[in-house]
């Protein structure tokens, strides 16, 4: 029985196998008829483009010579009918002399010569020049197509254009922009245009098999540099490639170079954020119907210090560094602290952000905090954040704040503001983000993490992350390095 049921076993699995094979044989069979079916479309369209090209070349050469042959006939008409002209007149000139010689035999059988030699000084014959006006010559219109026969015996079909090659010394990543530049092997005069190709991607390195990101295309490129510009570098590295296209064919992508985008990205922290604040994605709106603290849990927690990143596990980050989500219901900002923090903290580094708001909020304010900012702590109103404030309560004003003082601001008020950190430095800058025109700086030093920080009631607001710092940002920053802050009494 056991022997049997062997036997059995590998008949059924030999079937298996032959029936698997049977079915990759049948697909293989049908891909093949597919490859004639496309082979015969494919040459038919090769060939009637290749009737159609010689055509044209055809057309070309036909107009050309009718071009041609019409300029030696007109040249052969007009020399023709200069020729003739001079022949007419040289006829009855000789007609005119034949009959004057004539003449002068019988005058001078008379002897009667009076008037006679004028007569003949004024002759045709001694007026007409014997000089033709015209060449019979035509070898200014002779043609010599050496060259262009032997252009002609050189046409063959279209070569696959040359693999070009990204030149990454010359590429740039800057103001949210990249421009690439490739180079061909030899030049080619047939390539008609480049596709360009990028990806965003967080590893360094050549494709995976799998990615996050699809390719996006750019076709038609006529120069062998482009720029993407308005980018949002939402990822830490951006990969490109490359392929060169004549009329006919396309060639083979370019290796695949991964550029550094250098920028800061971060998310809004909604776990920790006021009940009041309506949080979704990078936009913020204040929202009077949000939920609300017991009174007898505010009064709780009134001596703790705790924020939305406080807990051991998080003191080990380093920046920009995620930080954990906020838990529910007891980190959260309260009371009259309408404020949302950033989910990424910086402890190291050039961070730019920006953010657009609506200037008829009744309170708007944007900044930077530490780790230890107290639930009930407002913006500014503590050491522990630095931000610049809206009032629109009873009257519009713009302010500088930090640890409870102020310092009002003698600019306009812009819809975006910019937002630069420089914590190596002990800089935070605020600018017009429309303008890039610097609004203020603090200069301090930073003793320990920070992070993004917003406050808005009765308003609303938009977060702009993925933005590297801009170049007319980082010239001011160079220039007023060696300057001291005009706002000294708020660092």
């Amino acid at each position: 029985v056991g022997e049997c049921n062997k036997d059995s076993y590998w008949c059924s699995k030999i079937v298996t196998t032959l029936a698997l094979k049977n079915e990759e044989i049948q697909n293989f069979i049908c891909c093949l008829k597919q490859s004639l079916q496309n082979l015969e479309a494919n040459s038919t369209r090769v060939q009637e483009d290749l009737e159609s090209e010689f055509s044209s070349l055809h057309a070309v050469l036909d107009e050309l010579k009718e071009g041609m042959v019409t300029r030696i006939k007109q040249e052969r008409a007009s020399r023709t009918y200069e020729l003739q002209n001079q022949l007419s007149a040289c006829t009855k000139a000789l007609e005119s002399s034949e009959e004057l010689l004539e003449l002068a035999n019988q005058t001078l059988c008379s002897n009667e010569t009076d008037g006679f030699t004028q007569v003949v000084t004024m002759a045709p014959a001694f007026r007409l020049s014997l000089k033709a006006k015209a060449s019979d010559s035509m070898s200014h219109l002779m043609v010599d197509f050496t060259q262009e026969r032997q252009m002609l015996q050189a046409i063959k079909f279209l070569p696959v254009p040359a693999t070009p090659e990204i030149q990454v010394s010359e590429c740039q990543v800057c103001d949210n922009s990249v421009t690439v530049v490739w180079t061909l092997p030899e030049p080619d005069s047939k390539i008609d245009h480049f596709d360009l190709e990028y990806r965003r991607t967080n590893h360094e390195g050549p494709p995976r098999a799998r990615e996050d990101y699809p390719w996006m295309v750019m076709e038609g490129v006529k120069e062998t540099e482009y720029t993407l510009t308005g980018l949002r570098f939402d990822t830490r590295y951006m990969t490109f490639r490359v392929k060169a296209c004549n009329k006919a064919v396309a060639g083979e992508f370019s290796e695949p170079v991964t550029l550094e985008t250098h920028a800061f990205v971060f998310k809004l922290d909604a776990g920790s954020s006021h009940q009041n604040l309506k949080v979704e994605d990078l936009s913020v709106e204040w929202d009077s119907s949000g939920g609300k603290v017991p009174v007898q849990d505010i009064r709780k927690d009134k001596n703790r210090t705790s924020s939305p990143m406080h807990s051991p596990a998080r003191t080990a980050m380093m920046s920009p560094k995620r930080a954990p989500s906020a838990r529910v219901g007891r980190d959260r900002f309260t009371a009259e602290s309408y404020t949302v923090l950033a989910d990424t903290m910086i402890d190291a580094g050039q961070q730019y952000w920006e953010v657009r708001f609506d200037k008829e909020s009744k309170t708007f304010a944007a900044g930077i905090a530490l780790r230890s900012l107290g639930r009930f702590d407002q913006l500014g109103k503590t050491s522990a954040s630095w931000c610049v404030h809206l009032n629109n309560w009873l009257q519009q004003s713009l302010t500088a704040k930090h640890n409870n003082k102020a310092r009002t601001l003698d600019c306009p008020i812009p819809d975006r503001i910019g937002i630069y950190c420089n914590y190596d430095e002990g800089t935070l800058s605020f600018y017009n983000a429309r303008t890039k025109t610097l609004m203020h700086t603090f200069r301090t030093k930073f003793q320990q993490p920070v992070i993004p920080a917003f406050m808005v009631w009765n308003g609303s607001f938009s977060v702009q992350t993925g933005l590297q710092v801009p170049s007319i940002v980082q010239c001011g920053q160079k220039r007023n390095s060696n300057t001291s802050s005009s706002n000294a009494s708020l660092t």
